[in-house]
C-alpha cells in the first residue's frame, strides 16, 4: 500500500478507531518475518495479517505432523498424511484472511549457521520455538542494523509460557495510551510558582502527574494560549504548570480550555543477552509475586536441558526432571541471577509438561505478541518492558502427573498438559455459547484445538442472529468475503468443523432473550448444559445470560473487549459472586440544555446532529403514515378537524404535507432553509436572548465557561461542510418522498441555484430557552395543542386536500432507519455535516467522518489482538471450571493492551446473606418445595416452619399476591390449593414464588432464597 492509497475503511473500520489512521499506514507499510508456525506462531501471523500488515513471512522447516492439529488451526490431517511443510500448508488459509496483505513463505532452516542478512528487509524479526542461542544470535544481528529491527521472542511450553521484547536502544512511543487527549474548562490560573490551574467546579481535569497540556481561549492571560505544559497534578480539580508569576504574564480573567497533548518519549531497551541476566518482568498476578523470576530460571534451565540432550524432557520420566532441577543451579550461576532461592516444584511441573502445549496459550499469548509487533511498526501504545511469563500451574494442582501420557492423536499437546481425564470430560461437555462475533470465533477455534463436544455424548451449541458484515472481517477470522449476509452461527460453525471434524456444533439463529425463554431456551434447555459462555458485546444481553445462569446454576464464563481493554469474569455456582453482583457507574446524560442550546465538545454537536436525523427522516415521516393509515380517507380528516376532534399527529402530518416537494429543486431550497434556520438563526436568536455581556444573579457573565456563545454562519457555497448538509439533507428528503434525485445539475447549477434561493430573514421566536441542567427533555405531544393550532391544521390540510388530485395521491413516506455502514445512503454524511457546522457555530474542533461515525454509530472499537488475547484466556478459566476447585484456583482477568497491563485476581465469594442465627443464604441458593394435586396455601406455609422455623409474611407470584396475612380476605385462602391460587398455563411443572418473614425482634420482613414450587 502507497502512501497516497486509501485505506479501506470498512474492513478495518473497528480496527481505525482504536489505532488511527497514522498508524494504520504504518502498519500497511510494514514487513514482519515470523519463524515457527506451531501453535503460537500462526497465532501470531494470523493476527498480523487481520491487521493488515504489508507483508507477513512466514517460516518453518518441519513437516505438519499429527499434534500439531491440536495448537495449529491451519492444517489439515490431509497434509500430516503428505507430510506437508507447516509454513507452506499454513500459507494459502492464511493468505485469504486479508487480500490487502503479501503472505511469503520460507522452508529454509533457521540455524546458528544461517546468514541473517536477509532479515534486513523487515522492520519486525519474530522467533517462537527457538533455541535460547538462535534467540541471541538474532537479537544481535537485529541491534546492529541501522535503523535497529524489532526484535520479539515467546514460548509455548506445557502450562507456561513467555514473551521477550526488545525494540531498540531509542524507541520512540508516539501515544502511550491510545486514549483521546482528555479536557477541561478553567475556573482560575494563579498568577504565581508555581501556577496553579483550577478546573470548573465538580468537574474532576483527568490528568496524571507528567502529562502535558496547551491551553486555548484563555482571556486574560492570553500568553498561555497555543503553549505546551509539563503538568503536576495537586488533586483532582487542580494542577500546576510552571512559574506564571513574572511580567510577561497578564493575570488571568475567565474563560480557556486545558487539553492534554500527547508527547513522543523515549525507551531504551535492553538486549536479550544482558536482559537474561537481569530481566525486566511485568507482575501480572500479584497472588503469585515471585512466580516470574522463578518461570525466568525455569525457562533457563529448560533451554539448557534442550542444547545438552538435544531433546525435551519426557513426560512421565522421572530422571528427566530430575536432570533438570540439577541443572537448575547451572543455569542461575552461569547467567549470573540474583536468585537466593529456585522453586524446584515450578521446575519440576515445567519439565514434566513441556512436551505439551496448551492451546489456550497459543491464542492468548498470539494476541499478545501480535499487539507488541503493531507497536514496534507504529508506535501507537507502550510496549512491554521486556518479559512476560504467564503460567496457569492450578491445572496441575492434585493431578496424577502418571496420566500425562501421548495417544498419538491431536489431543496430545492439550493431553500431556492437563491429563487424559480432563480431555475426556471436555469431549463429553455440553456446552452453550451466545453470541458468534469475533469472541465467538476465536472462542470456536479454542474448542477445536482443545477438543470440546467430540465425543457422542458432547455437543457445542451456539446461536447468535447476526448476519456477517464486511467490518466483521478483519477481526471475525473464521468468515470470508464470500460470507458476507451470511448468517454467523452457521458459518462459524461450518469453519470450526473444517480446523476438526470431530467437533459437534449445533448452530441457532436465535436471540436468548425473554421472548424465548418459554419456548426456545426454557429451564430444561439450560439444566442440560454443564457450562455456559458468554461472547457477547452489550451489558443488557449480558445481565439476562447471568440472571438465567444464576436461576439454573450453571457456571458461566463471561468476557469482552472495548479497542485494547479485556476482561474475563469466572462464575461458579456456589462460590463466585454473579456479573450483576457488580455494577459499572452509569454514564451520565448530557443535559438537554447542553445539546440544544449550549454545546461545549464535539460530541454534543455529533449528538444534536444524530437527534437532528432521527427527528427529521425517521420520527416524523413514521408519524406522518401512522396518521393517514389511522385517519384515511383525508375527507374523514377534514370532518373530525371540522367537528373539533383532536387527532394524534394532526399538526406533524399537516406541516409535512404542505411542505411536500415536487421536484429536486424543492428539496435543495428546504436544505437551504434548514441551513439558515438550525446554523445562522438558531445564534442570533441565542444571542437576542442572551446579549454577551447578560449577567447571572450572583453578577458573573451568563456566557462563561462551559457556555460558549455562538457566532451565526452564513452559507458558503465553497465550504465542503455547507455544500455537505445541503446535498446530503436534499438527497434524504427527496427519498423520504420517493423522488429521484437530479444527478444531472452541475455545481454552478447548484451555486447560483442557491444565491437564488429566497430565504426567510431573522424574526426572533420569542421561545424560552431552557437553561437549567436538570430539566429533562421534555415529551412531544402527538396531538394539536391549542384552539389556535387546529385552527391553523384545518386550514392547511383544508387547502391542501381542496385539491383533488393531491387527495388522492397522499402516499406513504419512506422513513429513514438510520444505518451507519451502508455506503452511499448519505446518513453519516448529514450527520457529520451539520455536526461539523453546528461545531464551528460555537468555536468547537470539528470532527472527521470516521469520528462521527463511531461516535453517532455508537461503535464498540475493536481488533483482533485483544479479542484473540481474552478468548485464550478464558480458555484457561474453562479448563478450570471444567475440572473444579475452589475459588482461589480460579482468575478474573483485566486487561489493557495498549499499557501494556494485565492483572488477574481471585474471583470475588458469593456474598452470604444471614436470615437468623444458623440460617443463611446466597446468591446461587434455591429453596423447593414439592406439593401435588391438592397441596394446599396452608401445607405450603406449614413447611418453612417445620423446615426452617420460619413463618412466611408474604408469597407473591410474578406481580400476583398469593398470600399476604393483613390483605382482606387472604387468610380464608389458607385451605385453598396451591395449584388453584396459582393457576399456572396447563403443562407447567413449576413456578418461582417470592416469599418473605417475618422474623421475631426485627422490624421488616426478611427475604430469603427464590422459592421454586412443584406442582407434582
Amino acid at each position: 500500500m502507497n502512501e497516497s492509497d486509501e485505506i479501506d475503511a470498512d474492513l478495518y473500520s473497528r480496527q481505525l478507531y482504536v489505532v488511527g489512521k497514522d498508524a494504520m499506514y504504518a502498519i500497511a507499510k510494514a514487513g514482519v518475518f515470523v519463524s515457527g508456525m506451531g501453535g503460537l506462531g500462526v497465532e501470531i501471523a494470523k493476527n498480523l495479517v487481520l491487521a493488515g500488515t504489508k507483508v507477513v513471512t512466514i517460516q518453518d522447516s518441519q513437516a505438519v505432523k499429527v499434534d500439531d492439529l491440536g495448537t495449529q488451526c491451519f492444517v489439515r490431517m490431509q497434509d500430516v498424511q503428505d507430510g506437508t511443510n507447516r509454513a507452506l500448508a499454513t500459507l494459502p488459509r492464511l493468505a485469504e484472511l486479508n487480500p490487502y496483505v503479501a503472505v511469503d513463505v520460507s522452508v529454509e532452516p533457521l540455524t546458528l549457521e544461517t546468514d541473517l542478512s536477509f532479515l534486513c528487509k523487515y522492520q519486525c524479526v519474530v522467533l517462537t520455538e527457538a533455541p535460547l542461542q538462535l534467540q541471541l544470535k538474532v537479537n544481535e544481528f537485529c541491534r546492529l542494523q541501522s535503523p535497529q529491527i524489532k526484535f520479539i521472542s515467546g514460548e509455548v511450553r506445557g502450562v507456561f509460557c513467555w514473551i521477550f521484547c526488545d525494540f531498540g536502544d531509542e524507541f520512540s512511543v508516539l501515544d502511550a495510551t491510545g486514549e483521546e487527549p482528555k479536557e477541561t474548562f478553567i475556573s482560575n490560573i494563579t498568577k504565581a510558582n508555581p501556577g496553579v490551574v483550577a478546573t470548573l467546579e465538580n468537574q474532576m481535569h483527568g490528568f496524571e502527574s507528567g502529562d502535558y497540556v496547551t491551553f486555548r481561549e484563555v482571556q486574560g492571560m492570553t500568553e498561555l494560549n497555543d503553549t505546551i505544559h509539563r503538568i503536576e497534578v495537586l488533586t483532582p480539580y487542580t494542577f500546576s504548570i510552571g512559574d506564571t508569576s513574572g511580567v510577561k504574564f497578564q493575570p488571568y480573567i475567565r474563560e480557556g480550555v486545558a487539553l492534554q497533548v500527547k508527547v513522543p518519549k523515549k525507551i531504551s531497551f535492553h538486549p536479550l543477552k544482558q536482559q537474561l541476566c537481569s530481566p525486566t518482568i511485568l507482575t501480572v498476578d500479584f497472588a503469585k509475586f515471585e512466580v516470574g523470576m522463578q518461570l525466568h530460571v525455569a525457562m533457563l534451565t529448560l533451554d539448557l536441558f534442550q542444547s545438552t540432550y538435544n531433546r525435551l524432557p519426557r513426560p512421565n520420566y522421572a530422571d528427566d526432571a530430575t536432570e533438570v532441577v540439577a541443572l537448575a543451579g547451572v543455569a542461575i550461576k552461569r547467567h549470573n541471577l540474583q536468585i537466593e532461592t529456585f522453586d524446584t516444584n515450578l521446575i519440576t511441573k515445567l519439565a514434566q509438561t513441556a512436551a505439551g502445549c496448551l492451546p489456550a496459550f497459543t491464542a492468548s499469548l498470539g494476541g499478545v505478541v501480535a499487539q507488541e509487533v503493531l507497536k514496534s511498526l507504529t508506535g501507537k501504545f507502550s510496549p512491554l518492558v521486556q518479559w512476560l511469563y504467564l503460567d496457569a500451574i492450578e491445572l496441575l494442582n492434585e493431578l496424577d502427573m502418571s496420566s500425562l501420557q501421548p495417544r498419538g492423536d491431536r489431543y496430545d499437546p492439550l493431553r500431556l498438559c492437563v491429563g487424559e481425564a480432563l480431555c475426556g470430560r471436555l469431549a463429553g461437555l455440553k456446552m452453550f455459547m451466545v453470541g458468534c462475533g469475533a469472541i465467538g470465533c476465536e472462542m470456536l477455534k479454542n474448542y477445536a484445538m482443545m477438543g470440546i463436544g467430540v465425543a457422542p455424548n458432547g455437543l457445542v451449541t451456539v446461536t447468535d442472529n447476526d448476519l456477517i458484515e464486511k467490518s466483521n472481517l478483519n477481526r471475525q477470522f473464521l468468515f470470508r468475503s464470500r460470507h458476507i449476509q451470511q448468517p454467523k452461527s452457521t458459518v462459524a460453525a461450518a469453519a470450526t468443523q473444517e480446523i476438526n471434524p470431530e467437533i459437534r456444533i449445533d448452530s441457532h439463529q436465535h436471540k436468548v432473550c425473554p421472548q424465548t425463554e418459554k419456548t426456545m431456551y426454557n429451564d430444561s434447555f439450560f439444566l442440560n448444559q454443564d457450562l455456559i459462555v458468554n461472547a457477547l458485546d452489550n451489558v443488557e444481553a449480558r445481565r439476562y445470560m447471568d440472571s438465567r445462569c444464576v436461576t439454573n446454576q450453571r457456571a458461566l464464563l463471561e468476557s469482552g473487549t472495548m479497542g485494547a481493554k479485556g476482561h474475563v469474569q469466572v462464575i461458579v455456582p456456589h462460590l463466585t459472586e454473579c456479573y450483576s453482583s457488580q455494577q459499572d457507574p452509569p454514564d451520565q446524560d448530557v443535559p438537554y440544555c447542553t445539546l440544544k442550546s449550549f454545546p461545549a465538545n464535539i460530541e454534543h454537536t455529533i449528538q444534536w446532529a444524530r437527534d437532528k436525523f432521527e427527528s427529521q427522516f425517521f420520527q416524523k415521516p413514521s408519524l406522518f403514515n401512522k396518521f393517514w393509515e389511522k385517519y384515511k380517507p383525508p375527507a374523514v380528516v377534514l370532518r373530525k378537524l371540522e367537528a373539533g376532534e383532536r387527532l394524534e399527529g394532526v399538526k406533524v402530518a399537516a406541516k409535512l404535507l404542505a411542505n411536500r416537494p415536487e421536484k429536486w429543486s424543492d428539496c435543495v431550497l428546504m436544505a437551504r432553509v434548514k441551513f439558515e434556520k438550525y446554523f445562522n438563526h438558531k445564534a442570533k436568536n441565542l444571542i437576542h436572548a442572551f446579549p454577551l455581556d447578560t449577567k447571572m444573579k450572583d453578577g458573573s457573565l451568563f456566557w462563561q465557561s462551559p457556555k460558549r456563545p455562538p457566532v451565526p454562519l452564513n452559507f458558503d457555497f465553497n465550504e465542503p461542510d455547507h455544500l455537505s448538509f445541503v446535498t446530503s439533507f436534499a438527497k434524504l428528503y427527496a427519498q423520504e418522498w420517493g423522488m429521484d434525485i437530479d444527478k444531472s445539475a452541475s455545481a454552478p447549477m447548484m451555486d447560483s441555484f442557491l444565491k437564488s434561493c429566497d430565504i426567510p430573514e431573522f424574526k426572533p421566536t420569542g421561545k424560552r430557552i431552557e437553561t437549567d441542567e436538570s430539566v429533562k427533555k421534555p415529551e412531544k405531544e402527538d396531538i394539536a395543542g391549542s384552539e389556535g393550532q387546529l385552527e391553523k391544521c384545518k386550514g392547511t390540510l383544508g387547502k391542501i386536500l381542496s385539491n383533488k388530485s393531491v387527495s388522492q395521491e397522499i402516499q406513504k413516506m419512506k422513513p429513514h432507519k438510520f444505518d451507519k455502514d451502508q455506503e452511499g445512503n448519505f446518513h453519516i454524511d448529514f450527520i457529520n455535516a451539520a455536526a461539523n457546522c453546528r461545531a464551528r457555530m460555537y468555536g468547537i474542533e470539528t470532527s472527521d467522518k470516521l469520528q462521527t461515525k463511531r461516535i453517532a454509530g455508537r461503535i464498540v472499537p475493536a481488533i483482533a489482538t485483544t479479542t484473540s488475547a481474552v478468548a485464550g484466556l478464558v480458555s484457561i478459566e474453562l479448563l478450570k471450571v471444567v475440572k473444579g476447585g475452589p475459588i482461589d484456583q480460579y482468575r478474573n482477568v483485566f486487561l489493557n493492551l495498549a499499557l501494556p497491563l494485565m492483572v488477574l485476581s481471585e474471583p470475588a465469594a458469593a456474598e452470604r446473606t444471614e436470615i437468623r442465627q444458623g440460617l443463611s443464604y446466597t446468591l446461587w441458593d434455591k429453596w423447593e418445595v414439592r406439593g401435588h394435586a391438592n397441596y394446599s396455601l396452608r401445607e405450603f406455609l406449614k413447611h418453612f416452619v417445620d423446615r426452617h422455623g420460619l413463618e412466611p409474611a408474604m408469597v407473591v407470584h410474578g406481580v400476583k399476591m398469593i398470600y399476604v396475612p393483613v390483605m382482606p380476605g387472604h387468610r380464608k385462602r389458607l385451605p385453598e390449593r396451591m395449584i388453584k391460587l396459582i393457576n399456572p398455563p396447563a403443562g407447567t411443572e413449576y413456578v418461582d414464588l417470592t416469599v418473605s418473614f417475618s422474623i421475631p425482634g426485627e422490624d421488616e420482613d426478611k427475604p430469603i432464597p427464590p422459592v421454586r414450587y412443584f406442582f407434582q
